[in-house]
């Protein structure tokens, strides 16, 4: 409805102007009681700012579900399921020396390795390690190699227009007057049968584009070279000629026309070498190099090198060049030592890391000399396959620790983009769930796990694996636990022992039935209370015990989970692709119940443990030592001791 002349311009909430038609109309009150007063003909416009109409979420699109007035909106935000965060919390975790084996080795096969919470966080990162290094990055010379048909067996079979079908140029030959023909390989009429019934439309469309490419390029050709011909005032060949014959060139034409044509027809298959030498010495396999760094600049053969600027060139040592490599020791390649997968890819991704380039890359010195530096290794598993990562080669093997249980932050110098040791934590929260989740994780527990939050033996670098967690919730019977599957920290109360033979003993697998526990026979509605005081990684944990735990923590997910959208890539008939979002995800996220405040655990000293440490091992002297003040040195050179 629109508005009324006198309406549009009029806000006065005591209008007083008599009713008139299509002048003006009545003032009225908003119908949502929101004490807005306004022309009548405004009502429809108002709806859109009424702060008590009924609207949907602004993430509506994103998978909430609710509607509510508008004015509750910015409320709603701070619980909306869909307003969902990422953590984006990153560190660094680097690969361990040789000094620290005999830790690093036991820590391996303790049998709580669970328990410790640093060594179940570095064995997470160690294995986003081992998946991530793609190994044709590292070793690209012991990949498997696959055969690739022959190209000309791939046009064949395809298109049919690599043998020149559809009027490619072959050599040019001289006339008796001086001129170059063209000579045109035309098509029979069994390759034109084929090229009809080919059903390859990719191919002849770019084969199409090519032609009228040259096309043009050839009319190009012919207006320039009859302005050259005006300009310098050659006789040559008049143009009667040379359009009664397309075929038939002056030599000044050709080589203009290869000039303009020549590489790209010489690329793709349309104009064979015309040279009196071999056929391999074509201008088509001299290519641009494209200088991307320094050490991509190859010096020429025929320039000589002087280094004046470092050393006199009059005592300059006589050298050779001589290669170097495993046969000086005389040794065949099959008795060699097999080198290990993990200690040599990860040395070779931190000499990437810390130098910037592998190992075996060559090195330009300055604009004359490059340093070339081979690093090879002889594995057992090799050759490796095309997308095959560390974690694929090393499989089902016992996997000791191979990188630091000591977690480094990233500073703004680090290039986290390429390194291969930088970790995320990458959960998804909601939004009002985020700020307890960064201060009890990374904040209290992950920044404290060296030696605060987290206590291990100060004989550790001799290979003692005993460790202690020194804090738990304040007022509360609990622990911190890493839970792998869900690459969380979980936080574990301590339950009596009673409770857990009272499960046993109504265990469906014993009964025979299902839903005998105490739990499941209590009421839906009573069940739906209780799990309402739980957190978000217990619901996410409950729900996966029963299909009727599952039903009751379904009941919550509006309320306490958070959604997103499931994206799949659809590929078409054509070739094209798209994603689409097939179906909206509910669920719960990792978080723990907040805690506030941590107190001591009522723990035993570290003192205690170094009474039994197998690593402490104690020296007793009874005999006196002199200490050096008490010797003084006498004139003939003799030590006379104070007594």
């Amino acid at each position: 409805m629109g508005q009324h002349e006198h309406c549009n311009k009029c806000h006065n909430v005591h209008c007083q102007v008599p009713v008139q038609i299509s002048v003006s109309c009545m003032v009225v009150k908003c119908r949502k009681n929101c004490g807005a007063v306004l022309h009548k003909c405004k009502e429809e416009e108002h709806l859109l700012l009424c702060p008590n109409e009924k609207v949907h979420c602004l993430n509506a699109d994103y998978g909430c579900p609710f509607t509510m007035l508008r004015h509750r909106l910015a409320k709603h935000l701070e619980v909306c399921p869909a307003s969902v965060v990422n953590c984006s919390q990153d560190w660094n975790r680097w690969p361990i020396s040789d000094t620290d084996l005999d830790f690093y080795r036991n820590v391996s096969g303790a049998s709580q390795i669970q328990e410790h919470l640093d060594v179940a966080m570095a064995l997470r990162d160690q294995e986003l390690l081992f998946r991530s290094i793609k190994m044709k990055n590292i070793f690209p010379e012991l990949m498997e190699v696959i055969e690739e048909p022959a190209l000309q067996d791939m046009a064949v079979a395809g298109t049919g227009l690599a043998d020149g079908a559809a009027g490619s140029f072959d050599c040019g030959e001289f006339t008796e007057n001086g001129c170059m023909r063209l000579v045109e390989n035309e098509l029979s009429q069994e390759e034109r049968d084929a090229l009809a019934k080919n059903r390859n439309l990719e191919s002849i469309q770019n084969y199409s584009s090519w032609e009228g490419i040259f096309r043009k390029e050839m009319e190009a050709c012919k207006q320039t070279v009859k302005s050259l011909d005006k300009q310098a005032g050659s006789s040559g060949v008049k143009e009667e000629q040379a359009s009664s014959n397309s075929k038939e060139l002056n030599i000044g034409e050709y080589n203009m026309y290869l000039v303009h044509n020549g590489a790209m027809l010489i690329n793709f298959g349309q104009l064979a070498a015309c040279t009196p030498r071999e056929k391999d010495f074509v201008y088509g396999n001299l290519e641009p190099i494209e200088v991307q760094t320094i050490r991509s600049f190859n010096v020429p053969t025929s320039y000589r090198a002087k280094r004046h600027h470092l050393k006199d060139p009059t005592r300059k040592i006589k050298s050779i060049h001589q290669s170097v490599d495993t046969a000086d020791l005389g040794v065949s390649a099959e008795d060699l030592p097999k080198s290990d997968e993990v200690n040599a890819t990860l040395l070779c991704c931190l000499e990437k890391e810390l130098k910037g380039h592998l190992i075996s890359e060559s090195v330009g010195t300055d604009g004359l000399y490059i340093d070339v530096g081979t690093q090879t290794y002889n594995f057992a598993s090799a050759p490796f396959k095309t997308d095959a990562t560390l974690s694929d080669i090393i499989g089902d093997k016992s996997c000791n620790l191979h990188v630091h249980i000591q977690a480094e932050s990233v500073t703004r110098r680090h290039n986290k983009t390429s390194s291969a040791f930088n970790y995320s934590c990458g959960h998804f929260f909601r939004r009002d769930e985020y700020h307890s989740h960064f201060k009890n994780v990374h904040s209290d527990i992950q920044a404290c796990l060296n030696g605060w939050f987290e206590e291990r033996c100060p004989l550790a670098y001799l290979g003692c694996t005993f460790s202690q967690t020194r804090f738990q919730p304040a007022g509360h019977q609990a622990t911190i636990k890493y839970c792998r599957d869900l690459s969380t920290f979980a936080l574990q109360p301590m339950v009596p022992s009673s409770l857990f033979e009272a499960a046993r003993a109504f265990s469906p697998q014993q009964n025979g039935a299902r839903n005998l526990d105490p739990l499941s026979r209590l009421p839906f509605e009573i069940l739906r209370h209780i799990a309402g005081y739980l957190d978000s990684f217990t619901l996410s944990q409950l729900s996966q015990v029963s299909h009727l735990m599952r039903e009751v923590c379904g009941t919550l997910l509006q309320e306490r989970g958070m959604v997103s959208l499931k994206w799949e890539k659809k590929t078409y008939s054509h070739g094209g692709t798209s994603w689409k979002c097939r179906k909206k995800v509910w669920e719960f996220s990792c978080l723990f119940s907040t805690v506030d405040r941590w107190s001591f655990r009522n723990a035993p000293s570290m003192s205690e443990h170094l009474k039994a440490c197998s690593f402490y091992q104690r020296e007793e002297h009874s005999e006196p030592v002199a200490l050096p003040c008490l010797r003084e040195a006498t004139e003939n050179g003799t030590v006379k001791q104070n007594r």
